[in-house]
């Protein structure tokens, strides 16, 4: 399937093709992932039943309670798994947790979302996709920036051939953030998935492999600002796609000012566009996920497409973070692929793996 895709249906489901009951769902993990986007884009979708939120923090466990009445709010896996109560478990936990908690979710058979990456290694990922092939059990990335509304944009806007030849494309996620880490990111290497490229990277080459297809060659740069760090938080990465196209990729939380979020060059136009999708922004700042702003960008903040001065505004498309549940709750009904497959997210953390190995 493509980004651009809409769910066909928001009907209840479960791993039982054409099942009708809600989807028995638990979150593992309650930090930014689990809290701000896993929860309120379930909570929002009739097809599913929030039923457990695991997290050993004491502060976010009593958050959760408060957000999610009748939520049961457990301490550990183990006790979620013990219960044998739900279809479908969300890996929303660090990074470097993502590979041994889906492994005890497929080997029981259930279906699996793992927040991006799926795994720090190839390897692993790999291994996490042919258990869930021998178990039956779905599994699926949450690469939520599929449904950016300027990515989906940039994507319209280059399959309608609004922009020529398409000969260089330019993606950024860079802010200035004094705020401290989590101390699994600001202690955990890079190569073991603590650092940005990591993080955002994922992020990064998973929309540019989505645009322009398979990579021939790889370049990154993976740098270490601050002060006695352990993995990167300042990084560039090139690729050369088999089509031609020269990406290149920006991530980084230390700058000054930001730069554009994309810039791509054709033989006929450009785009360019500030600023980032609003979902995030308005997810954390509590706004349901069926508000009628949800997704919508301000005209102040639209694109350009042109040539230098002689360019126009180009309307952002709604950001759509809804559709990958929705989506998903038709493919665990048997009626249509899962949101993301799997396979793709070997290209991302093949590249990344190999740049840590080349720096190392």
């Amino acid at each position: 399937m493509t980004a651009s895709e809409t769910a066909t249906s928001e009907t209840a489901a479960t791993s039982r093709p054409g099942a009708s009951a809600p989807i028995r769902t638990a979150i593992v993990g309650y930090g930014l992932a689990g809290s701000v986007f896993h929860a309120p884009l379930i909570g929002a979708d009739p097809a599913y039943a929030l039923r457990g939120i695991v997290t050993g923090d004491p502060g976010r466990a009593s958050a959760a309670a408060g957000r999610h009445p009748g939520v049961r709010v457990l301490p550990s896996v183990e006790r979620l798994l013990a219960e044998d109560e739900y279809d479908l478990v969300v890996i929303a936990s660090p990074t470097p947790s993502h590979v041994e908690l889906a492994e005890r979710t497929l080997e029981l058979g259930l279906a699996t979302v793992v927040d991006k990456p799926l795994a720090v290694r190839a390897a692993d990922a790999e291994r996490l996709i042919a258990l869930a092939d021998s178990r039956g059990a779905p599994l699926t990335v949450f690469q939520n920036r599929r449904w950016d509304g300027d990515f989906l944009t940039v994507r319209r806007l280059v399959e309608e051939g609004a922009l020529g030849e398409v000969r260089r494309f330019e993606s950024r996620f860079e802010w200035l953030n004094p705020r401290p880490r989590p101390a699994w990111k600001s202690g955990t290497t890079g190569r073991d998935g603590g650092g940005i490229a990591y993080d955002l990277g994922s992020h990064l080459i998973d929309q540019a492999v989505r645009l322009f297809g398979p990579v021939d060659e790889v370049y990154g740069e993976l740098d270490r600002r601050r002060e006695g760090a352990v993995n990167d938080d300042d990084s560039f990465i090139a690729l050369t796609h088999t089509s031609g196209v020269r990406s290149h990729l920006s991530m980084s939380s230390l700058v000054a000012r930001r730069g554009f979020r994309f810039r791509v060059l054709g033989s006929a136009s450009a785009y360019t566009k500030w600023g980032l999708d609003p979902q995030e922004s308005q997810l954390a700042a509590g706004m349901s996920p069926l508000d009628e702003g949800f997704g919508v960008e301000p005209v102040a903040s639209y694109g350009r497409l042109g040539r230098d001065e002689d360019d126009a505004p180009v309307p952002t498309e709604r950001g759509g973070y809804r559709r990958f549940y929705a989506t998903l709750a038709e493919a665990l009904a048997g009626r249509g692929p899962l949101p993301v497959d799997p396979r793709d997210a070997l290209t991302a953390i093949r590249v990344i793996e190999t740049l840590h190995a080349q720096r190392d």
